[in-house]
């Protein structure tokens, strides 16, 4: 069975860190992330495949930084210097083919920035 397990999130003032955790039940092609806050449609956040190329969210660049153990089937997302418009339910997501389509996706999980 497949399984994407977040954790991590919480609640933190503005300019405050957070890192979130995916474990993963398999090895798999593609990983990321993305978010989605009350209201609007999700975004994806940052992504990676198993050759290590990676994309991130032009809104996070320079604050966010993903990682990947291949060893513990783990993503990470370390998130700096965090806002309020940061806040939403992260969630990891998967795909076990290159065409990276994430038909696989944890629970997520929250994340609340205060002003």
């Amino acid at each position: 069975q497949v399984q994407l397990v977040e954790s991590g999130g919480g609640s933190v003032q503005a300019g405050g860190s957070l890192r979130l955790s995916c474990a993963a039940s398999r090895v798999f092609y593609c990983m990321g992330w993305f978010r989605q806050a009350p209201g609007k449609e999700r975004e994806r956040v940052a992504t990676v495949n198993v050759i290590g190329n990676t994309n991130y969210a032009d809104f996070v660049k320079g604050r966010f930084t993903m990682s990947r153990d291949y060893a513990k089937n783990t993503l990470y997302l370390q998130m700096n210097s965090l806002k309020p418009e940061d806040s939403g339910i992260y969630y990891c997501a998967a795909d076990t083919v290159s065409r990276c389509s994430f038909n696989y996706w944890g629970q997520g999980t929250q994340v609340t920035v205060s002003s």
